[in-house]
């Protein structure tokens, strides 16, 4: 499954892990994702949302 927000649509971010050798191998920087159960329009559905979204209120819990 794709760790990407079911709101806002935010996905991982890639880069590098560099050593003190400056040794480079490739990262991730995952989303922080949590599953909550929101209203969309007249039912309640079981979403993947970023913590972002959850504390600016772009989600209504249910």
């Amino acid at each position: 499954m794709a760790r990407v927000c079911d709101i806002c649509g935010k996905g991982p971010q890639f880069g590098n892990n560099i050593s003190h050798a400056h040794n480079v191998s490739k990262r991730r920087w995952n989303v922080n994702l949590r599953p909550v159960h929101a209203k969309v329009g007249a039912a309640n559905k079981r979403l993947r949302v970023c913590t972002s979204c959850l504390r600016s209120g772009k989600v209504v819990k249910a």
